[in-house]
């Protein structure tokens, strides 16, 4: 009786909101690669840290007091006299570093896949403006504790919109509220940061995951699994998302918040990149910290707006830093989507563009000095000259040719190419012939032969 009245239930709400056609349509019978990786991971966790903020950002407001008299000693009243606010303020802070870490990963497995080409351009312009939101976000959320750091930050970011010709100095003028960083300015980033762009980051994220599903999921091979169905019109290559990629989501999730949790409850502050000492002093408008550096997120950008001497020339450096990856859909020509199947070359000039990243990253968390100054320049140079040598030679750039079918996950090393996995095949068979792996290697057979036994007793 209870399951027909379940049953008559759903139908009624469903026939007035579709619930089961939407998640038949978005989860149950929504036909996934089947060669997802490890690296498709980082979307489902940015959504969990999109949650994380959204929740733990909302106890945090029950108690701060976007005042720059209070603002300071609200955050300390937090830590110190709120139940579980210690927590919850770490939850936020870390969680905004975990955030970035893994939009940073996510975004680098869509130019390592090729993620951005057609069909999905839409899919990566949306990524993009959640990306540019973000860092918006991340940006007046750091003033709001109102320490020294967040201050001076605040003033040296603002001050640069002043080098934008004609409208500068009024444009910057519009974001402090007063011709100095004040309550104004803390009340103005305080509406953004809660309200504002979260609501804006919501919208972005329906329209981002709307257009993944309307144009279907990349993969490692950059192969449209679309294109090969069977009688049922279902993929050959498919496997429905739930339950075979939520399992596998919360495992991940699992592992993730495994390493999150050390981080909150034994390095919250992460070596003063997390939580900048500075930041624990009250913000003092006369007294200049040392070496004023924004958050290691922003650091790559920053390292760029220091490269250049001029500032107005650094501004747009560093604009067009984030701007030219908006045109990545177009910049890159070649056909094939995967770095499984693109030249030597495009591997040589994604791992340079890497590098130069992270150096630069690296950079943006030291002081100036001439040896600093030059290595930024050097890195800015490559992080450009990466899309320059892309835009001219990806469309004539010879690759592999593309399977029918998808491929493994991981391509086992025995059938990968190239002189540098020849030499570690080669490392492999030498350690596999020495003493010690020998040695090793009996210890470990006995532990591996008790493992199959219990499984063929219990698994099966």
């Amino acid at each position: 009786m209870m399951g027909k009245m379940s049953a008559s239930l759903l139908q009624w709400v469903d026939e007035r909101l579709p619930i089961v056609s939407f998640w038949n349509d978005h989860m149950a019978r929504y036909y996934a690669p089947k060669n997802f990786n490890f690296l498709y991971f980082f979307g489902s966790l940015a959504l969990l840290m999109l949650v994380n903020q959204i929740v733990t950002g909302i106890f945090l407001t029950m108690h701060y007091k976007p005042d720059a008299a209070m603002a300071f000693d609200s955050v300390e009243y937090i830590m110190r006299d709120v139940s579980w606010g210690w927590l919850i303020r770490y939850m936020h802070s870390t969680g905004a570093s975990a955030f970035f870490i893994v939009i940073y990963l996510h975004m680098f497995r869509a130019l390592f896949y090729g993620s951005f080409k057609s069909p999905r351009e839409l899919v990566w312009l949306f990524g993009m403006v959640i990306f540019v939101m973000l860092m918006a976000e991340a940006f007046m959320g750091y003033l709001l504790p109102w320490g020294q750091m967040s201050y001076w930050g605040a003033q040296v970011i603002i001050s640069l919109f002043g080098a934008v010709p004609v409208v500068g100095e009024d444009l910057a003028l519009w974001l402090r509220g007063d011709f100095v960083v004040s309550d104004a300015t803390l009340n103005r980033f305080f509406a953004f940061h809660v309200i504002a762009i979260p609501l804006a980051l919501l919208g972005l994220v329906v329209l981002h995951l709307a257009a993944l599903h309307t144009t279907g999921s990349n993969n490692p091979d950059g192969v449209e699994i679309k294109k090969n169905l069977d009688d049922n019109g279902i993929p050959k290559d498919g496997i429905p998302l739930h339950p075979y990629y939520t399992v596998k989501d919360l495992f991940a999730v699992s592992v993730f918040l495994l390493i999150f949790a050390a981080v909150v409850f034994y390095m919250p502050e992460f070596g003063g990149y997390f939580l900048e000492s500075p930041n624990f002093d009250p913000a003092n408008p006369i007294k200049t910290p040392e070496h004023i550096a924004p958050v290691w997120y922003f650091t790559p950008f920053y390292s760029i707006l220091r490269a250049v001497p001029d500032k107005l020339g650094g501004v747009i450096a560093m604009a067009a830093a984030v701007g030219i990856l908006f045109a990545m859909p177009w910049i890159d020509r070649c056909p094939v989507k995967s770095i499984r199947y693109r030249s030597r070359i495009f591997k040589l000039l994604l791992l340079l563009f890497v590098i130069s990243f992270l150096g630069l990253g690296v950079l943006g968390t030291l002081s100036v000095s001439p040896v600093n100054a030059l290595l930024a320049r050097i890195f800015t140079a490559v992080y450009f000259g990466f899309f320059v040598f892309l835009m001219l030679f990806s469309g004539r750039e010879k690759t592999l040719a593309l399977p029918d079918r998808l491929r493994e996950p991981i391509i086992p090393l025995a059938q990968r190419e190239g002189l540098h996995w020849h030499w570690v095949r080669t490392g492999l068979a030498w350690l596999a012939a020495t003493q010690f792996w020998r040695k090793l290697s009996s210890y470990y057979e006995p532990v591996d032969k008790s493992i199959k036994k219990t499984c063929g007793k219990y698994c099966d």
